[in-house]
């Protein structure tokens, strides 16, 4: 069999170190690949919309049901809105090895949501409700981060989440 290669480069040295590049950069998508399925991984899919302007008059993103909620089969949904330069509600506390929906939305601008040493992060576009599921594996106190910028103000944007003993309650 011919090489493909030769047509391009001359130098059988050179063809040589194009194909250990073909080569890896398959070997790494075929691994990228296997490990996004074999992991459940997949690119955000809840597609809800909401009018910005009105957030604070929807049922569900109304000041008084901001916050922790406790679903009756024990998982967790934490209901915040993003708005220059904070999070509401600015602590959050959630119960440690436990199912976390956040259900996340936008009064003002696009806003990004970041738990440091976690797995929890994502976009808050306005006019749509972000959802995000993960769970803490440990207690402790972690900064809540927006991490798009978001106006002049944007370095002071944090909340704090701690995640707390699953005796120790999860309502805030």
């Amino acid at each position: 069999m011919a090489d493909p290669l030769k047509s391009i480069c001359d130098d059988p040295l050179e063809r040589k170190w194009v194909w250990i590049s073909l080569v890896l950069a398959v070997v790494m998508g075929v691994t990228l690949g296997y490990y996004a399925v074999a992991s459940n991984l997949h690119p955000p899919s809840n597609v809800e919309t909401i009018d910005s302007s009105r957030l604070h008059l929807s049922e569900e993103f109304a000041e008084d049901n901001l916050g922790v909620k406790t679903n009756p089969d024990g998982s967790v949904r934490v209901t915040l809105v993003a708005a220059r330069y904070g999070f509401y509600p600015p602590r959050i506390e959630v119960p440690v090895d436990t199912k976390v929906t956040f259900r996340l939305a936008s009064a003002d601008v696009l806003h990004g949501v970041h738990v440091p040493n976690t797995n929890m992060t994502t976009m808050v576009v306005p006019g749509y409700i972000s959802e995000v599921t993960t769970t803490f594996p440990r207690t402790g106190e972690y900064s809540l981060l927006c991490n798009e910028y978001c106006g002049l103000g944007h370095d002071s944007m944090w909340s704090r989440l701690v995640v707390v003993p699953k005796t120790a309650g999860g309502q805030s």
